[in-house]
């Protein structure tokens, strides 16, 4: 089974090129399933439930959130009512939503968990317990996909060991900068550090270059506006048996509105 994990869309150039690279890669190479992180669609600021529609529409099974969730405050109702939008499972109890999810797919269920991490970030919940407490439930399907949304390196990588051999695939996302250390762990799970962004990359994670250098040269603050250009999704294709659940290859995409990007510099 052919699965597309997708970076951090961020903003409308970044729902653009989701929208056609999915529709090539489902035609061209067979893609089955699409989850994509979705927490800076709507300018940098989260979701709402129209833009999420938008993502369902161009072909994205599940959408995964992160510290940005509750940025549009119909939110903080809507996501009950859009099971296929999950946030961080070990945020605190009583939170809205949930942080897993399983959906069908022409292979069987498919099963979807978000975790955020402790380092850089705000207090949550452990993780890695979460992911065990999860991992036990009943009726989960025999794939299953972790986004991690953290900070650090080192929690990622730890994070991705933990869960080797017990999920499909372990991904990070939220730095928006795509790493290039996917690899396939022994226990037959796929991973890599960072999905990257899915935005315009001759930016400062998708904002406009100018405000933000302003920002670090004076110390002040600047208003950071959504860049201008061409987009460009990062993120990884993962191929799966779906009689195992382990996975049997990973490979980094980085993709324009027509194919393969470009090296934006040099």
């Amino acid at each position: 089974m052919k699965i597309l994990l997708v970076g951090d869309v961020t903003g409308s150039p970044g729902r653009l090129v989701l929208a056609q690279v999915i529709a090539r890669l489902r035609r061209e190479l067979g893609m089955e399933f699409v989850v994509a992180n979705g927490e800076n669609a709507a300018a940098g600021r989260g979701i709402t439930l129209k833009l999420a529609e938008e993502f369902f529409a161009a072909g994205v099974d599940v959408i995964t959130m992160g510290d940005h969730v509750w940025d549009q405050k119909e939110m903080v109702a809507g996501i009950e009512r859009a099971p296929r939008i999950i946030r961080p499972a070990n945020f605190a109890p009583g939170c809205p939503g949930q942080g897993i999810v399983t959906v069908d797919s022409p292979h069987g269920p498919v099963t979807v968990m978000q975790f955020i991490g402790r380092v850089f970030l705000k207090p949550n919940d452990c993780p890695f317990r979460t992911a065990d407490a999860l991992l036990q439930q009943p009726g989960l399907g025999r794939i299953k996909l972790v986004d991690f949304h953290a900070e650090a390196t080192s929690e990622k990588i730890v994070f991705g060991r933990y869960l080797d051999g017990r999920v499909s695939a372990v991904v990070g996302t939220h730095t928006h900068v795509q790493t290039a250390d996917e690899v396939l762990l022994p226990g037959g799970t796929a991973y890599v550090t960072d999905l990257g962004m899915t935005g315009v990359t001759d930016s400062a994670i998708g904002r406009e270059l100018a405000p933000v250098t302003q920002t670090f040269v004076s110390g002040m603050p600047a208003k950071f506006d959504m860049a201008k250009g061409d987009p460009v999704l990062h993120g990884v294709i993962v191929e799966v048996d779906p009689q195992t659940g382990r996975s049997r290859k990973i490979k980094r995409i980085r993709e324009g509105m027509t194919g393969p990007a470009k090296t934006v510099y040099g």
